[in-house]
């Protein structure tokens, strides 16, 4: 199985919550922080399944980005 990296920079009070989301949909994707301070986070995943996690980034974009939603 060949993975992929995709990084991205959210919101660093996201970065659990990602995480969270991730484990729930067994082998989309693995976490890592690269930057804790500036939310920097290297998803690595499975080609494949590359359309199934692009679908659940963009219907998580807006909650990634707003670190005060929700306070």
């Amino acid at each position: 199985m060949r993975c992929e990296p995709l990084y991205l920079r959210i919101s660093p009070a996201r970065i659990s919550l990602l995480r969270f989301m991730l484990e729930g949909y067994d082998g989309l994707a693995v976490l890592t922080t690269l930057d804790r301070k500036t939310g920097l986070v290297r998803l690595l995943f499975p080609a494949a399944r590359y359309y199934e996690l692009m679908a659940l980034l963009r219907a998580m974009s807006e909650e990634l980005q707003n670190a005060n939603q929700n306070k």
